[in-house]
């Protein structure tokens, strides 16, 4: 038969058990919850030119991230000039060349198969021998190591043998073909489907990470997660980035990112398979997994494939709350706040006690109009070892001049770490309370201490809240500064290091506004190693400040953070400006036997000491 007839035989088989394969997971895909992700094409482009095209993740670690984009524009190149030959070779009646006999296309793929296979080289190097942590060294991977190989060294091949021995140039052009044929079959059936899915997966991501799903009862089961969700398990590549940058897994809880992702692909070929196996949330994922997660965002955050770890699991814990599956301490802080509103189960009329540590009385926003809401948060208000904090915050506005007011016992709990931790409908209560605390009062501004009140007020209130807009009190101070208001007296003239709090940080950006108040200051700032987005959570987030701790870990997230700022020469103050990040890291501090090292201070304190 003539070579176009195989050809055809072997190209009508590949693509159709590669079709077969794609439809399944498409259908399974299909049954899952309705998400709206085709929205605003033109930045998902932008997202897919940067993170697919230019690899800009991956580039965070040079020499691997250097590799992979290699690799991946020599598979491109490589691809295209597949399909030319394919459509060559399956109608040689056409008055085209093959790919390699022009010569433009015959140096490009020559220079990418080069580059690929050192690329290959250091890409097995580093899996084999230096390996970081998580990085998945499957049987699988290997195989596809391989025959990406195959493919670039029988391409090359060919080129080398063009001139001087035809036969054995169209031996290595057939090796060629049937490997790609054979690599299109095998991919959907592989774990590295990833390199199908992960450029669709970067088209598809929230365009806000930090977003909590839509209000729903949870998920157990495959129809019940969003199709976006479970598609966040095709598209994972296994490479452990997000392993190596969650707190919970570094710190020895029972999560790894990396492994729920596994779960939710293998729950996805479940379905394709044509079974749906057993229990999936508090089975397959067990309940240890999902109270695990600080919602700190860092898995998100590195993902080269963007994926969304931390919506799966608040869909998960949503199922857990609905079961009253949770901890015991969990369920009393869920308690308080449905009670008196607030987790430390205090009476709402002691939540502005604090103010009677000042000399001054605090305006009450619902009786008196002023400019800003300071929407003080549970922590800043109950927290004895806050309460330092909180009040020279009070006295440095009052220094300053600005005109604000306090809900006092009319403020409820924000509700974000209620939201994190699957609790919808408490979540719903607080907002409608403090909804209609804030109607009753007359404001322009709503400024906050905390930033977990500041990701809940900025982005999970509606706009009927009554305010234009909410600050963090850093950013407030920084204003103050910039305009002349702030009445610094004298510089502090020392070393400190700072903590950026992941609500404040990751989810909202605000990384200069602290950092020029510092240097106002009179500061000398050294950052640590793990700053601004690649900052290391406390482990107070999504409900664990109210969660016990596992029997057996290795190290509280916070111990590891005060360690990492002690290492720092000549810093002995630790600066935070998140009531959570006061509390967690003065008892690390205790923990660790620091207290003659090592010192943790609320950037309000520090600009009293400036104002004198």
């Amino acid at each position: 038969m003539p070579e176009a007839v195989y050809l055809w035989i072997l190209t009508l088989a590949a693509f159709g058990l590669f079709g077969h394969r794609v439809l399944r997971y498409v259908e399974a895909l299909r049954g899952a919850r309705p998400e709206r992700r085709w929205d605003h094409a033109g930045r998902r482009l932008k997202l897919v030119f940067v993170h697919v095209l230019g690899q800009r993740r991956l580039l965070e670690e040079p020499v691997a991230g250097a590799a992979h984009l290699v690799i991946f524009w020599a598979f491109v190149f490589y691809a295209a000039g597949f399909f030319w030959n394919l459509v060559r070779g399956l109608l040689p009646f056409l008055p085209i060349p093959y790919a390699d006999e022009v010569t433009w296309m015959r140096y490009i793929l020559a220079v990418f198969g080069v580059a690929g296979l050192a690329a290959l080289a250091m890409a097995a190097v580093r899996r084999y021998f230096f390996p970081p942590p998580s990085l998945e060294k499957s049987r699988d991977a290997s195989v596809i190591l391989g025959l990406i190989a195959v493919v670039l060294l029988s391409s090359l091949a060919g080129q080398w043998f063009r001139a001087s021995d035809a036969t054995l140039s169209r031996a290595m052009w057939w090796v060629h073909m049937v490997t790609v044929l054979g690599f299109l079959a095998y991919l959907p059936y592989s774990k590295h489907l990833h390199l199908l899915a992960s450029p669709f997966g970067v088209f598809f991501a929230s365009l806000e990470p930090g977003r909590v799903p839509d209000a729903s009862p949870g998920a157990s089961r495959r129809e019940e997660f969003t199709w976006r969700q479970l598609f966040s398990g095709l598209a994972c590549a296994e490479c452990g980035r997000c392993d190596r940058a969650c707190p919970a897994f570094q710190s020895g809880f029972a999560l790894s990112p990396k492994t729920l992702m596994h779960h939710m692909k293998e729950l996805v070929r479940g379905t394709a398979d044509g079974h749906n196996g057993g229990a999936f949330t508090g089975g397959e994922v067990k309940r240890e997994e999902i109270w695990a997660c600080t919602t700190c965002l860092a898995c998100m955050q590195r993902c080269p494939v963007m994926n969304e770890h931390v919506p799966v699991l608040i869909e998960m814990r949503r199922h857990l709350v609905g079961e009253g599956n949770m901890d015991k301490s969990l369920q009393e802080a869920l308690r308080n706040l449905t009670r008196y509103g607030n987790s430390f189960g205090a009476p709402p009329r002691t939540r502005p006690k604090w103010t009677q540590q000042l000399d001054f009385r605090i305006k009450d926003i619902r009786k008196e109009p002023a400019h800003y809401l300071w929407f003080v948060g549970d922590y800043c208000s109950f927290d004895a070892r806050v309460a330092p904090a909180t009040c020279a915050t009070a006295r440095v506005l009052q220094k300053a001049g600005v005109d604000f007011g306090i809900l006092y016992e009319g403020e409820h709990n924000s509700g974000n770490d209620v939201r994190l931790a699957g609790e919808e409908g408490l979540f719903e209560t607080l907002r409608d309370k403090n909804r209609a605390m804030f109607t009753r009062a007359h404001f322009d501004e709503i400024v906050t201490t905390d930033p977990h009140s500041f990701q809940a007020l900025k982005h999970e209130y509606l706009p009927e809240d009554g305010s234009s807009s909410v600050l963090h009190h850093t950013q407030l101070l920084y204003r103050l500064i910039v305009n002349g208001d702030l009445p610094l007296r004298r510089k502090l003239n020392r070393k400190v290091t700072y903590h950026d709090p992941c609500y404040l940080g990751r989810y909202n950006a605000v990384f200069e506004a602290p950092r020029h108040v510092m240097e106002e200051l009179g500061l000398k700032l050294v950052e640590m190693p793990l700053n601004r987005t690649y900052s290391y959570c406390c482990g107070a987030g999504g409900g664990r400040i109210w969660m016990e701790d596992p029997p057996v870990f290795k190290e509280r997230p916070a111990v590891t953070r005060v360690r990492e700022a002690a290492t720092l020469a000549g810093v002995h103050t630790l600066v935070v400006v998140c009531p959570k990040d006061l509390v967690m890291f003065q008892d690390a501090i205790k923990t660790t036997g620091l207290e003659s090292r090592l010192e943790v201070k609320e950037l309000s304190e520090l600009v009293e000491q400036a104002m004198g």
